[in-house]
């Protein structure tokens, strides 16, 4: 009777941490939308809320560390149950990143907000931003569904995003050479659309702890990437 007890407590501890994720999740994937809106927008109201928000996001990843900390020290669980409690700590880490990610995205639509947009690019780093939130809503719902094969499809699909981001890599040095004019909007555009492309190698990051926390193993194999423009990358 002990023992039931102990797991049942264990339980409702665990289910508490999956709710706290669960949150943290929906106010990052909402980050994204809204950062990428207000630029396309050039609306910095918007983005002033999505800097503010983030400090409820820090604030989740503080709560999810003690909570499994305390669980941890209370319940000392073992082998399937204390890989889950580390995975939940994880999956809050890169989280926590793709909120800061968010935030930049933010910063820089107030320098943005004075130019005008380059040819189109505002609204393919906001379908690219969209990708990357579906990537988040899906590998979230692996991570509920303890569904392994959803989290193997969401690491496939980052070479997507990464193909997304080497286009306007290249569009982006077109419109600078073209016109010294476009140098300083296109530096930023840059900026966001390597976070937005780091947004989803975390997307990938908390695939791939699913993917350990159901199977026990980690992916074999070099992570799916497409090739990086010269330059790009760093």
């Amino acid at each position: 009777m002990n023992d039931q007890h102990i797991v049942s407590a264990f339980d409702r501890d665990l289910e508490g941490l999956q709710a706290s994720i669960m949150k943290m999740g929906g106010l990052v994937e909402a980050s994204i939308l809204q950062g990428a809106r207000a630029l396309s927008d050039r609306d910095t109201e918007l983005a002033e809320q999505v800097k503010a928000g983030d400090a409820a996001i820090d604030d989740l990843e503080d709560h999810v560390n003690q909570e499994a900390a305390r669980i941890i020290a209370l319940r000392q669980p073992m082998s399937t149950d204390l890989r889950t409690v580390l995975t939940v700590m994880k999956i809050a880490s890169n989280l926590e990143r793709i909120g800061d990610y968010a935030k930049n995205i933010a910063k820089r639509t107030a320098v943005l907000a004075g130019t005008d947009p380059i040819n189109g690019s505002d609204q393919a780093l906001k379908r690219m931003a969209k990708e990357v939130e579906l990537m988040l809503r899906d590998v979230l719902d692996a991570y509920i569904q303890r569904d392994d094969a959803l989290a193997t499809d969401v690491r496939q699909r980052d070479e997507e995003v990464d193909q997304m981001y080497n286009a306007l890599f290249r569009e982006f040095l077109t419109h600078m050479m073209e016109d010294p004019r476009n140098i300083t909007p296109c530096m930023h555009l840059h900026f966001i659309a390597k976070n937005i492309e780091r947004m989803g190698d975390h997307a990938t990051n908390i695939a791939e702890e699913v993917i350990y926390l159901v199977t026990g193993e980690h992916p074999e194999g070099a992570r799916p990437k497409a090739t990086a423009v010269i330059g790009a990358k760093g």
